[in-house]
């Protein structure tokens, strides 16, 4: 029996008739599934929203181990990557924009590391002070993830954006990519010698004091912070970099269909005035 919807992160009714045609059918023979598809799915986005361990599930959940089981399966299966791929299409028809993405953007992003995280995937970012784990991702302009890599955070930013920009040309058309001055120098040249890519980096405005929001580099900035609005994400957890990068992707999953089903731009709750 389905349970009762009770938590903000649950899917409507709306949302899951995106999710439900997109999984993987269920094994032939053999007894059938105890639990529905779709309670699975709430319980992963649970612990995404609210950044619980697995064990720690409600108990109104599926078993954690059932829940696990799946999510496991499923990233291996790359499950996640082809929803990704179709909500982020069907995003972009509602847009005006073309289905296929040509120009992306890329930012890194270094987070502290919990003590689940081992040291051999992690690593002290010396510019950004964090020990920790570096997040590469690349979005096209309407700040939709395309690609994401999950690296130790003592990783420079031109040596993880080959490996991410190395993704993007494998699995999507896009060979236009904005960056920031980060990405500078020698990366600009292996990219297009080796990925027939063109890196543009925005750089500020010559004089230009303080804070400004840079031209292109503002939409990846955003969903970035779209991303850490997730509790999961606030730093990096996962044993192993795949898990962080699933996590990732089942955020970007929720944002997407958030947005096809809300029919409206988000609009940020107004501060209330107390008179």
């Amino acid at each position: 029996m389905p349970r009762e919807r009770r938590y903000p992160s649950d899917l409507t009714d709306a949302q899951w008739a995106l999710i439900e045609p997109l999984l993987p059918g269920p094994n032939s023979g053999g007894r059938p599934e105890k639990h529905p598809r779709r309670d699975i799915v709430d319980a992963i986005l649970y612990v995404v929203r609210t950044g619980c361990a697995w064990r720690q599930l409600p108990f109104d959940f599926p078993p954690w181990q059932t829940v696990y089981w799946y999510f496991a399966r499923w990233e291996e299966a790359k499950v996640t990557d082809q929803i990704m791929a179709v909500l982020r299409r069907r995003v972009r028809a509602g847009q005006g924009r073309a289905e296929e993405p040509t120009a992306g953007i890329i930012a890194s992003q270094s987070v502290k590391g919990a003590d689940t995280v081992g040291r051999d995937s992690r690593g002290y970012d010396a510019s950004k002070k964090i020990n920790g784990r570096k997040r590469f991702i690349a979005t096209d302009t309407l700040g939709l993830l395309l690609v994401v890599c999950v690296m130790a955070a003592s990783v420079q930013d031109h040596d993880g954006a080959k490996t991410t920009l190395l993704g993007l040309y494998l699995v999507t058309p896009v060979r236009y990519v904005f960056a920031d001055a980060g990405f500078a120098g020698t990366l600009v040249g292996w990219v297009q010698r080796i990925l027939r890519t063109v890196l543009h980096i925005v750089r500020k405005t010559p004089g230009r004091i303080g804070f400004a929001v840079i031209e292109r580099r503002w939409v990846v900035e955003r969903s970035l912070a779209w991303l850490t609005s997730n509790r999961r994400l606030a730093r990096d957890y996962e044993r192993r970099p795949a898990i962080a990068e699933a996590m990732i992707r089942w955020a970007a999953i929720s944002g997407m269909t958030r947005r096809l089903t809300r029919g409206r731009a988000a609009v940020r709750q107004q501060r209330s005035v107390l008179t």
